[in-house]
């Protein structure tokens, strides 16, 4: 939100755009960047600047080559982020903020709690090739693709995963709940609503997460109108928060990782506003 506060940052920092990142921000984030590598010529790039142009795309959904030109070229950009999501770089960024987000609201690093939820996108207009495949969606008539988020009770993103939109939710589910390996060790509660109930997905959590109950949220059949559904609306809340992000509103990647890495930057871009303006 475009709070007064956040004007007063960015007339303060001389900001040319409000996805640029702050001076605050910038400070979470320049250590987290991994150094140039051995041999070759020197650096020559901004990567603050490489970051907000980033943040422009994924901020006001514009093509790349229609990134300001004040910012480096989209070459450049695009190439910084496809490494970045080769190497892990933006996962390991994710994971240390998250824990920073948990220990300044004063809680553990792993969650105990989480609420899983799927959102479907259409797929948008495409240059090139698709070359990892959409799906089609018959219950909400969406051709497209679908993203999996798992979240804590904080509304902070733990994981995500996408996936066509013809994958089932439970399907996706265990897909999620499959690729968090062994972290978040204390993790007993998911939250889920009616997608996710039956014995095949409980079959198959119970072979992937044996120490994790699931408790399916309903609506009540007497309620009237709009109700707020207990945790449901936690996941929910998420989901509007990336939407902000215009790159998110559509389906606009033709590769899957890179659709998931635009996931990853949109959270971090959550939590660094959390962690430099956590009124």
């Amino acid at each position: 939100m475009w709070t007064t506060e956040n004007r007063a940052r960015y007339n303060r920092d001389k900001l040319r755009y409000p996805s640029d990142a702050t001076e605050e921000e910038w400070g979470q984030l320049a250590a987290l960047i991994p150094a140039a590598r051995q041999g070759g010529s020197r650096r020559t790039v901004n990567i603050r600047e490489v970051l907000n142009g980033l943040l422009s795309v994924l901020s006001t959904g514009c093509q790349w080559r229609a990134i300001p030109r004040d910012l480096p070229p989209r070459s450049t950009i695009f190439d910084y982020f496809a490494r970045w999501q080769a190497d892990g770089t933006l996962r390991q960024i994710h994971a240390t903020l998250y824990v920073r987000c948990r220990e300044q609201a004063e809680r553990q690093a792993s969650p105990s709690a989480c609420i899983i939820d799927s959102q479907r996108v259409k797929s948008a207009e495409k240059g090139g090739d698709y070359i990892d495949p959409s799906g089609f969606d018959a219950g909400k008539r969406i051709k497209g693709k679908k993203r999996h988020l798992l979240v804590d009770t904080l509304g902070l993103l733990v994981h995500a995963l996408v996936h066509p939109a013809n994958v089932q939710d439970r399907d996706g589910g265990i897909l999620l709940l499959s690729a968090l390996a062994e972290r978040f060790p204390l993790l007993a509660k998911l939250f889920a609503d009616g997608a996710y109930q039956g014995p095949v997905f409980r079959k198959a959590l119970a072979k992937v997460r044996p120490q994790l109950q699931t408790e399916i949220v309903k609506r009540s059949e007497q309620a009237t109108g709009f109700v707020v559904l207990p945790q449901r609306w936690i996941v929910e809340r998420t989901i509007a928060w990336l939407k902000r992000c215009r790159r998110l509103a559509k389906d606009f990647e033709n590769r899957i990782r890179t659709a998931t890495a635009f996931v990853q930057l949109a959270s971090i871009r959550l939590m660094l506003r959390k962690l430099c303006n956590p009124s």
